[in-house]
């Protein structure tokens, strides 16, 4: 009986500590979208966000391009109780590409175009902005179109010894007029037709913070406010904004942090690195 005893009041210290558990899983590299678990009701903080927590503790952490060696991850549990997960990032190489040389109107824009370029920004931002609760994205992944990728996340180039922004997306080369497809559910929360160097481009909120960014478009099958489901026809390939040539750029975003769809996607069929 008092062996019986122990073992039931062991039990009973235990639970309260389940309850607060803090759980992460998924690679702790650079790029990569986590899944989490805290409380119910817990208020959960990592690279400087608030992080949405869905009714049963569930949430997503994304870590971007640029993500640091270290990073905290802290829930204040209802109950007041506070847990912590410190994560080791792995850190990425990239492929960085120097081009000196260049005329500086090829490499710095005038005013005209860099008071666009910022309309443009505010733009995207109020799109991303928004902050869907509901968690489209646990529908799973599937690219949007399939083909051969001619550029990947991470790389940069920089010209006449300034750095460009990073490529944060995924380039699959298709012809002007493919179909694309929503990879997962979301909600249409941009629509533009032309914006400067993206071109045609929609975004697509999965919820929780997550969201999707397609560029380049030659057209939109969907409108800002529609529900999609993952294999809807929401664009079509295109050659608009600053682009050589017809290919689909696909971005991700969690919050701020620009993550790699590649690695929540299978391998893509039948691709080749250009």
């Amino acid at each position: 009986m008092t062996r019986i005893t122990s073992m039931l009041g062991l039990v009973l210290v235990l639970l309260p500590l389940a309850a607060a558990a803090l759980d992460i899983q998924g690679p702790q590299r650079q790029g990569a979208l986590l899944r989490g678990e805290a409380t119910p009701g817990a208020q959960v903080r990592a690279l400087g966000h608030d992080i949405p927590v869905d009714a049963d503790g569930r949430f997503v952490l994304g870590l971007g391009r640029d993500a640091p060696a270290s990073v905290t991850v802290t829930a204040v549990n209802p109950d007041g109780t506070r847990r912590e997960r410190t994560l080791d990032v792995a850190q990425r190489r990239y492929d960085i590409q120097r081009i000196d040389g260049l005329d500086r109107n090829q490499v710095s824009p005038n005013a005209e175009t860099l008071e666009r370029i910022r309309r443009d920004a505010s733009t995207v931002q109020a799109a991303r902005s928004k902050r869907l609760p509901a968690r489209h994205f646990d529908a799973g992944w599937i690219w949007p179109v399939t083909g051969p990728i001619s550029g990947i996340y991470g790389s940069q180039r920089i010209l006449n010894g300034e750095p460009r922004q990073p490529h944060y997306g995924i380039d699959i080369a298709r012809p002007t007029g493919t179909p694309v497809r929503a990879p997962s559910d979301g909600v249409v929360t941009l629509a533009a037709e032309d914006l400067f160097f993206s071109g045609g481009t929609l975004i697509l909120d999965h919820g929780q913070g997550l969201s999707s960014s397609f560029l380049h478009l030659s057209a939109m099958r969907v409108a800002v406010g529609d529900t999609v489901r993952q294999g809807d026809v929401i664009a079509e390939v295109g050659a608009s904004g600053r682009v050589t040539g017809a290919h689909l750029d696909w971005r991700m975003n969690w919050f701020d942090q620009r993550i790699d769809p590649s690695m929540l996607v299978p391998p893509m069929p039948e691709a080749s690195v250009q």
